[in-house]
């Protein structure tokens, strides 16, 4: 039978990078997000899978640790909250511009400046429209359970890898702290040294006799070639959006107005999604699960049933726009938010619902 354990989310993301063969671990402790570390130190799994579990001295050096890491084709991530993944930008943009894989995970919490240690989901801009300085894009996941912290680390290992890009884990602090049971999947090993250098021949891994030395670097001076970098890097980012959008939905089948909402609220609405139907209103949820890529077509082909869409998130509306850009004015798109670590409940949201669509 599947091992089965009751934990937090967080604590999740620790057993998710041990159990997929994670290679190392680079972070500084930020409140929701600091039983992350705590669990791999706890678990110890340099003992085990010869995991590196290291504490750096700060944000900026943790992010720049897993750039040498990546740079050596190893799997290595890092995790924070929302003001440390701020500083941690450079780093970021670094490595897309590197094109490095690696895992990011973001437990956030209220802003701006040092705010609350209370849930939010404020760092969506940051996370989906690049976060740092250039032209760049991250995969990014978003969970809305204990189980999806434990399975995202992999799959974000997975698609960063495929597309030699960095991928974060856009959580908060209601997933990264409530407990929940998780099924843990089958101990992988780590890739040995000879499996990197074939899966990934542009790592520095040591140079060979029959190919030239391998250099990783975002910087070029001549502007026709950071061009090209970038037309290929903008290529890359149109086949992730082609190919990479996972999203779920909850009664859409005749629904005649939508949620739209991610993570733990996405949870919350459904709940209210029955609320409504329990009052007469045909109300469905659609969640996107990959925020970047967003699932743009697929709201856009429930829009010839809608009457209305919602977007509800834990910040004054920073989601909405990629909703709006979706709907493309075909239908009324109205917001709901709660700020500063507030968690909205279903009965909130039906409220609200109803209110949108009477005004």
């Amino acid at each position: 039978m599947a091992e089965k354990i009751l934990m937090k989310g967080n604590e999740a993301i620790a057993y998710g990078a041990i159990r997929c063969g994670a290679d190392g671990y680079f972070g500084y402790p930020i409140t929701p997000q600091s039983e992350v570390m705590e669990t791999l130190m706890e678990e110890k799994p340099w003992e085990t899978t010869g995991m590196v579990v290291l504490q750096a001295e700060s944000e900026t050096s943790s992010i720049n640790m897993v750039y040498g890491g990546a740079c050596t084709g190893k799997k290595v991530m890092t995790s924070s909250s929302s003001l440390g993944i701020s500083l941690m930008a450079e780093g970021l943009s670094y490595l897309a511009g590197a094109e490095l894989p690696c895992v990011i995970v973001n437990v956030m919490r209220g802003g701006p400046g040092l705010g609350t240690i209370q849930p939010s989901q404020a760092d969506y801009f940051q996370a989906v429209k690049g976060g740092g300085h250039g032209d760049y894009k991250m995969i990014v996941l978003a969970p809305a359970s204990a189980q999806d912290m434990y399975d995202f680390v992999g799959l974000g290992f997975d698609l960063a890898f495929k597309y030699r890009t960095p991928a974060m884990i856009l959580s908060d602090g209601v997933i990264g702290q409530m407990m929940e049971k998780v099924e843990l999947g089958e101990q992988k090993p780590r890739r040995t040294d000879a499996e990197i250098a074939e899966q990934c021949p542009w790592a520095v891994v040591g140079k060979p006799a029959d190919r030239k030395r391998n250099v990783i670097t975002s910087l070029a001076l001549e502007s026709p070639v950071q061009e090209a970098h970038n037309i290929k890097l903008q290529a890359k980012y149109k086949e992730i959006e082609e190919k990479e959008v996972l999203y779920s939905t909850y009664r859409t089948e005749d629904a005649e107005h939508l949620f739209v909402a991610y993570g733990s609220i996405a949870r919350i609405c459904e709940t209210a999604v029955d609320i409504a139907r329990e009052n007469g209103y045909k109300v469905g949820l659609l969640r996107p699960i990959t925020l970047y890529p967003y699932p743009t077509k697929q709201i856009q082909e429930l829009l010839p049933q809608l009457k209305s869409v919602m977007a509800v998130e834990m910040s004054a509306g920073q989601m909405v726009e990629d909703v709006r850009l979706a709907v493309e004015g075909k239908v009324p798109v109205n917001f709901h938010g709660r700020m500063g670590g507030m968690i909205p409940s279903p009965d909130e949201i039906y409220e609200a619902f109803v209110k949108s669509i009477n005004k």
